[in-house]
């Protein structure tokens, strides 16, 4: 879910990754893109898990506002999804900001999925296998078991939203020169990659060039430092690297993407 390294809020579903910089929208402008990445990088967990993902993105601007849908395929757990998003993006002396709100569906997900290492196996109500979580207990609603990189692998998911509203986030931006900083707090949903009520998620970033780099902080850690090349203005490559001690088990990733106007 939740693609994205954004090059702007406004942009970010343009592709699966990008470095991650605040811009204001141009106006009055309709424009839509594709894509195609190696893999799903989300925030430095790799949801495709090595399968390729394909994108596509709708984007309306008109003044400071701005709105779009984008759809993706390539998320390994939680299959094809969309976002709906809008905002208002703009600059003042030399500091560009952007706020907005992001809806995340996933129509075809699942009310229960196999979780792995283990064969742990969630349902609405029941962990049935809890062992594979701790085994000091029995039994345990899925608002009770706390998952952790080392407990499951990342990327599975239990109950995401499968209707606009289900999960929601709220952001805001603010870029000068090439540092640039994003904020994400979570408003609707507390299942799913969205595992509690109070996530949130902040970027640092910044850009000398084709190369870039970020920063990237999850409430309760697991946090991630992804270093960016762009070959040219549709080729680009992002080499993502976990930073948390709790991930022993997560891999660095490299992912190259090719995006283009429609």
């Amino acid at each position: 879910m939740m693609n994205f390294r954004k090059s702007a809020i406004s942009l970010a579903v343009a592709s699966v990754v990008s470095v991650g910089t605040v811009a204001p929208v141009v106006a009055g402008e309709l424009s839509a893109s594709a894509g195609v990445a190696s893999s799903y990088l989300w925030r430095g967990f790799d949801l495709g898990k090595g399968d390729p993902a394909m994108s596509a993105s709708l984007d309306y601007s008109e003044g400071m506002f701005y709105a779009g849908a984008w759809v993706s395929s390539g998320d390994a757990s939680a299959g094809t999804e969309y976002d709906l998003y809008m905002g208002l993006a703009g600059e003042a002396g030399g500091i560009s900001w952007d706020i907005g709100i992001i809806s995340y569906v996933y129509p075809s997900a699942g009310d229960s999925m196999d979780f792995t290492p283990g064969t742990l196996e969630v349902t609405n109500t029941i962990v049935s296998n809890p062992a594979a979580v701790d085994p000091e207990i029995d039994t345990h609603s899925v608002e009770s078991v706390a998952y952790t990189a080392s407990s499951l692998t990342m990327g599975d998911f239990y109950k995401t939203g499968g209707t606009v509203g289900d999960a929601m986030e709220a952001y805001i931006g603010l870029g000068m020169g090439p540092v640039s900083v994003m904020h994400y707090s979570n408003i609707a949903g507390n299942d799913g990659y969205i595992a509690d009520s109070d996530y949130t998620y902040t970027t640092v970033s910044l850009e000398a060039g084709s190369f870039g780099a970020m920063y990237g902080k999850h409430k309760d850690g697991l946090d991630h430092f992804d270093l960016s090349y762009g070959f040219n203005d549709s080729l680009a490559f992002t080499y993502s690297i976990p930073l948390d001690d709790d991930a022993s088990d997560l891999e660095p990733v490299l992912v190259a993407s090719y995006s283009f106007s429609l």
